[in-house]
């Protein structure tokens, strides 16, 4: 069972639900943008190091997120260290609940005889990971769908039992937009969209 999802039953309230409040995580100290150019399996290394890279030094989460971010909101983020350290500056000193479920979507690269920049394969990997490509071991784009179809029923079911109280979650560009289609789904609109650039956000409220 996720970690997420043993919390459900510590907010259970009547009442109309609060706001869900989607974060994308601070820069990371790794440059995608940065050279050596690398072919697709130095590209698999680059990608593991940015999973458990940290945020960049200086990083400070925006005054108009932190106003967002109400002193009984329950917070959540992904596991990894950019989300974590975000999630952990909007929560100034409160619990933030971590779970895989959050994560982002895995970027596989394909097995092209090529050499790039971290920030082109992104983008190669993505799309082609969109069309089904996927190593053994990694996590495939349906898989990932079901993911975000289960991190969307813990937000929804944490904001309809949390007596009213936001739900924040800090996580991942992909993921996040994957989230967009499952919410819409379960009647959530999207009353601010911020973009998709790092310390971006979106609030989503129930119709």
């Amino acid at each position: 069972m996720d970690t997420a999802v043993k919390l459900l039953d510590r907010t259970k309230s009547a009442g109309a639900p609060g706001r869900i409040i989607v974060v994308r995580h601070g820069r990371p100290n790794l440059d995608r943008n940065a050279g050596p150019k690398l072919d697709w399996r130095s590209y698999r290394g680059w990608w593991a190091k940015y999973e458990v890279a940290p945020l960049a030094e200086g990083q400070k989460c925006p005054d108009p997120l932190l106003g967002e971010v109400s002193e009984d909101a329950i917070l959540f983020s992904s596991v990894r260290p950019r989300a974590m350290q975000t999630a952990d500056q909007m929560a100034r000193g409160r619990n933030v609940t971590r779970d895989a479920i959050f994560n982002e979507a895995t970027l596989p690269p394909p097995h092209w005889k090529l050499r790039h920049l971290p920030r082109t394969w992104n983008w190669m990997s993505r799309l082609v990971w969109m069309m089904g490509h996927a190593d053994p071991g990694d996590e495939d784009v349906k898989e990932a769908r079901a993911r975000a179809s289960r991190a969307a029923d813990v937000l929804v079911k944490t904001a309809n039992e949390g007596g009213g109280r936001d739900v924040v979650v800090a996580a991942h560009g992909w993921f996040n937009r994957m989230l967009r289609p499952q919410l819409k789904r379960r009647g959530w609109i999207c009353i601010h969209d911020g973009g998709d650039k790092y310390w971006s956000y979106r609030i989503y409220k129930k119709k």
